[in-house]
């Protein structure tokens, strides 16, 4: 079993930048792959970023190529994502899950889901 809890959201200004994490509890949690998620209103869950348990191998959605970063720490059982040049657009709450096999940019490949934290991008 692994409880996951996001944190690191809130308002910044387009251009701007945020680091969110995700602090997970189970002795278990670094054998996971961990991917990032988010989701706004009426829309789709979307994959942002993906991260394998030991960190050698990371992927990431279209629309965040370059922007974003993803890490983590096993020792601290946390997985990072850096956002950097925000844009209004990545706006959303954000999720971060994990995955007990290899890691995909599949949300149903998940099994354990945080409760999001929310990111609003001003212009």
């Amino acid at each position: 079993q692994v409880q996951l809890v996001e944190s690191g959201g809130g308002l910044v200004q387009a251009g701007g930048s945020l680091r969110l994490s995700c602090a997970a509890s189970g002795r278990s949690f670094r054998s996971y792959a961990v991917g990032w998620f988010r989701q706004t209103a009426g829309k789709d869950r979307e994959f942002v970023a993906g991260i394998s348990w030991g960190g050698r191998s990371t992927w990431y959605g279209d629309s965040v190529k370059g922007r974003f970063t993803i890490s983590r720490d096993n020792a601290l059982n946390t997985v990072y994502l850096q956002m950097n040049s925000l844009k209004p657009e990545d706006t959303a709450v954000y999720y971060c899950a994990a995955d007990p096999r290899s890691g995909s940019y599949y949300e149903n490949l998940y099994d354990y889901w945080g409760q999001g934290t929310q990111v609003t991008v001003s212009s």
